[in-house]
């Protein structure tokens, strides 16, 4: 199958024509897996557009959990050092102090954490600057002419170009929208920097169904504080837009509780909203090619997950699949297949949208079950809070009496 694309012309750098695999794109999924594979001592080509990742809005924290995945990997030594870690999460439910989450969390740039990853890439995989012109997959060989003119022959092509269409619609994959507009992920900088902000890190989630706010996350990122804010609204509506044009003012209202800690929410910089679409892909069981992470399926942001299914993708192929898949000749789709069927994929790209869709569920839903479940959460949650203070309460108390004893 063959197809052609327009594109104009970049800088190349050099790569070698024939290799084992050719990974198309070199965002987190891509540049993850040509550093295993390369170290690995595979012949890999790792193909983008930029020299230079550019800065953009998109995963912003990485939890204990997925954490552990870059351990597995062998790239915490890589990550860790581009990240800024944090241990005392402050968390608010119902307007009071919930918790203090004592888990070992970190906050980064995605751009720098992209770029990091690549200065990182074993010497014989560098990145070829360029633009995928033509492609041609088969159950053999596949065929990938740049638009700088270099070819490279691969046995397979692992397209990891995130949201990106150009690649998928040249190999002829469709991406079908399961929820569009599903979410919004709203970031952007504190004026307030991490030394005088009250709290190490917060967490803070939406009081009324009606607001339609699943959370506020406030943490930091070298010398400044970020807030990632994820809501279930339009990017054009009434909402939105006051959003963008006073996010103090909405923000001191819509959670008061945190503002005094958090300088009184004054924003240094523009605020960023990004869409969030849940999609999933058809057609993709294809003879030489295979897709991953959003490349593959897009969940939304709101519970974490998404490092998670990407990471877990780079780990079943770099360490079950693309070993077993090069062992033989051929790379037709029943080879390929066997990935889009691995029972540790399946279920994390199931559970991201299992939760994605739960998330906004019990955030927003207003019939009957929903109320339920969200009157019986509160409830407990309610009752955890009043435990609490009563337990705070009789511990002054009892060290009342203790110092007049003494």
């Amino acid at each position: 199958m063959t197809s052609r694309k327009g594109s104009e012309m970049t800088i190349a750098g050099a790569g070698p024509a024939e290799v084992d695999v050719a990974i198309v794109g070199a965002g987190l999924a891509g540049t993850t897996l040509a550093t295993v594979l390369g170290r690995a001592g595979r012949k890999v080509a790792l193909i983008d557009p930029h020299q230079t990742h550019p800065d953009e809005f998109r995963a912003e924290k990485l939890g204990t959990g997925q954490s552990r995945l870059f351990e597995k990997l062998g790239l915490d030594s890589i990550v860790l050092p581009l990240m800024t870690a944090m241990d005392d999460i402050h968390v608010f439910r119902l307007g009071q102090l919930f918790s203090r989450d004592r888990r070992l969390e970190h906050g980064f740039s995605y751009g720098a954490l992209i770029n990091g990853l690549r200065a990182a890439l074993p010497r014989e995989v560098p990145v070829t600057v360029a633009k995928v012109a033509e492609i041609t997959t088969g159950p053999d060989k596949q065929r990938l002419v740049l638009n700088t003119g270099a070819v490279i022959e691969a046995r397979l092509v692992v397209v990891a170009t995130g949201h990106s269409e150009a690649v998928r619609r040249a190999v002829g994959v469709r991406r079908i929208e399961e929820s569009k507009a599903h979410s919004l992920s709203i970031g952007f900088d504190l004026a307030t920097p991490p030394g005088e902000c009250g709290f190490q890190a917060v967490t803070c989630f939406g009081r009324r169904a009606e607001d339609r706010v699943a959370y506020l996350s406030v943490f930091p990122i070298g010398g400044v504080m970020r807030g990632n804010m994820f809501v279930y609204r339009q990017a054009g509506e009434p909402w939105t837009k006051a959003f963008r044009k006073d996010p103090q003012k909405m923000l001191c209202e819509l959670m008061p509780e945190i503002a005094a800690q958090c300088g009184n929410f004054k924003i240094d910089e523009p605020v960023e909203v990004r869409p969030i679409d849940l999609t999933r892909t058809e057609g993709h069981r294809r003879d030489g090619v295979v897709f991953v992470g959003d490349a593959f399926c897009t969940t939304c942001p709101t519970p974490g997950v998404g490092i998670e299914r990407v990471m877990t993708d780079v780990d079943q192929l770099h360490s079950v699949h693309i070993p077993r898949w090069l062992e033989t000749p051929g790379m037709a789709a029943d080879k390929i297949s066997a990935f889009y069927d691995d029972p540790v994929k399946v279920a994390a790209d199931e559970n991201g949208m299992r939760v994605s869709y739960y998330a906004r569920e019990i955030t927003t839903a207003t019939g009957l079950e929903w109320r339920i479940r969200r009157l019986r959460n509160n409830t407990a949650r309610q009752l955890m809070i009043v435990g609490r203070k009563m337990r705070h309460l009789g511990q002054r108390r009892a060290n009342s009496v203790s110092g007049e004893a003494s």
